[in-house]
């Protein structure tokens, strides 16, 4: 009976992990470029952490009679 060669199934998941390591990092740097969505982009005020951070929304202290 053949023996298992440990050192070849070693390497082809290390090949696989660094493939699939390549695509992650490809993938993002397609969507860095080409946004699908641009509510998301940075500087929007809507999505934008730092201008929430500026100016938070204003929520009445109160409610109102109408609500």
């Amino acid at each position: 009976m053949a023996t298992p060669n440990y050192g070849y199934e070693k390497r082809q998941k290390e090949l696989a992990k660094k493939q699939k390591k390549e695509e992650k990092a490809r993938a993002k740097a397609e969507r860095k470029l080409n946004p699908s969505t641009p509510g998301l982009m940075p500087g929007d005020p809507e999505t934008d952490m730092a201008s929430l951070e500026r100016d938070p929304p204003s929520v009445p202290d109160e409610p109102t009679k109408n609500a």
